[in-house]
């Protein structure tokens, strides 16, 4: 009987997934298939990986009308600014203990079932994540208490307990970003949210931190803090500097924001909306919203004509859509989408620029290396690196919107 070696199983590794793994690893979530995946213009630096790419800022106006004989019109130029994306770094990993190896010889097919449950396993967990950071910001809140806890519970909103899930691990920060003393590698056992009315849910972890949690306390997937992607909350923004464009000197490179404090839906809200980014030379080509805005949208429909139409649009969705002079717009929920808002883009000026796409990390020879527990010393187990080099970014932040405080249905 052939032993069992290290190029046996890396080849099994391969052989399972290389060639679906693309697919399957985003096929579940919606807002990432809609967004266009390009490794143009990643170029590696001190420091890691960028993206560079010039925005234009300002129109040549050297136009004007005259008379016979007038002046005519002195040069001008256009203006552009330069903008720098950063790639992030993302990393799934998976194990197996050393017995289970032993299945590659003896049974090969109960290594392969094992083998694909575990790499089913980070391939959901991964496209979950991923998707929820679209939505997010680098630094990567998961939730903000807006309560005072105790020391192994954090209360948070209804709205912001979607992101968490037992078992996952979790960092605690105070409002000055300053990690809590013993607050590091927390472990959620439990997610329970309180009645729709009350609006807040008790996440628990394990170890108390030094102290209660306290209103502003929050956390991130640990070692994850001001590490993740640059997603919609800081892309799809009225003020801030992004991608090291600064709107104070590049007055355009800001989103059509709508935040007039608490209001139902309306259609003049989102006609309105369409129209501004319009204005700004942009175009609406889906809005992104959360389950409860759904709702909203679909009672406004029947309230206002008595019928709703669910059509098939680009992209495999059949939803709501929203009518325009210029056409319907896809009005798709997700999950992820933070609630009581409505993201309406124009995916054309969206891009996932990425180094490659998923792979296993090989780079010193095998995709598999030994885990190292504390101590140190070895453990009969095995762990492979999934990873990936990416970053969200728009050419036009002025061709964004987002509407917000939007009661929910």
């Amino acid at each position: 009987m052939a032993t069992v070696t290290m190029t046996v199983v890396d080849n099994i590794l391969k052989e399972v997934t290389e060639d679906r793994l693309r697919d399957q690893l985003e096929s579940n979530v919606k807002t990432l298939r809609r967004i266009e995946k390009t490794s143009e213009g990643v170029t590696s630096d001190v420091g890691g990986k960028y993206v560079r790419f010039p925005i234009r800022t300002k129109r040549n106006h050297g136009i004007g009308a005259r008379v016979e004989l007038d002046s005519l019109p002195s040069a001008a130029t256009q203006g552009y600014d330069s903008a720098q994306v950063k790639l992030t770094y993302q990393y799934g990993a998976i194990e197996l203990t050393g017995q289970t190896f032993e299945l590659a010889d003896s049974n090969p097919q109960a290594f392969v079932s094992a083998l694909q449950a575990e790499i089913n396993g980070i391939k959901e967990g991964l496209s979950k994540d991923m998707n929820r950071q679209v939505y997010g910001t680098v630094v990567g809140k998961l939730g903000t208490a807006n309560a005072v806890g105790l020391t192994t519970t954090l209360v948070t909103s209804n709205a912001e307990a979607i992101y968490f899930e037992i078992g996952m691990i979790v960092d605690l920060y105070d409002n000055t970003d300053t990690i809590k003393a013993g607050g590091t590698g927390k472990v959620i056992t439990n997610v329970q949210p309180d009645t729709p009315s009350a609006g807040s849910s008790t996440i628990t972890f394990t170890t108390a931190a030094t102290g209660t949690t306290a209103s502003g306390d929050y956390f991130t997937r640990t070692n994850s803090r001001n590490k993740e992607l640059t997603g919609f909350r800081s892309i799809v923004a009225g003020s801030g500097t992004l991608f090291n464009i600064n709107p104070a000197t590049s007055p355009v490179w800001v989103s059509v924001v709508d935040n007039p404090g608490v209001q139902a839906l309306s259609e003049g809200r989102m006609i309105n909306m369409v129209d501004n980014i319009r204005t700004n030379g942009g175009s609406t080509t889906v809005i992104f919203t959360s389950l409860g805005v759904r709702r909203a949208y679909f009672n406004l429909l029947i309230q206002q004509r008595q019928y709703v139409n669910t059509q098939k649009f680009a992209g495999g969705f059949t939803g709501l859509g929203f009518t325009t002079d210029d056409g319907d717009i896809p009005v798709v929920s997700d999950l992820d989408c933070p609630w009581n808002t409505m993201f309406f883009l124009n995916e054309n000026e969206l891009k996932m620029y990425q180094a490659g796409d998923w792979g296993w990390m090989n780079r010193d020879g095998s995709q598999w290396q030994r885990v190292i527990n504390t101590g140190p010393a070895y453990a009969d187990a095995y762990t492979a690196m999934l990873y990936k080099y990416c970053q969200l970014g728009t050419h036009r932040r002025n061709s964004h919107g987002i509407m917000q405080q939007v009661t929910e249905g």
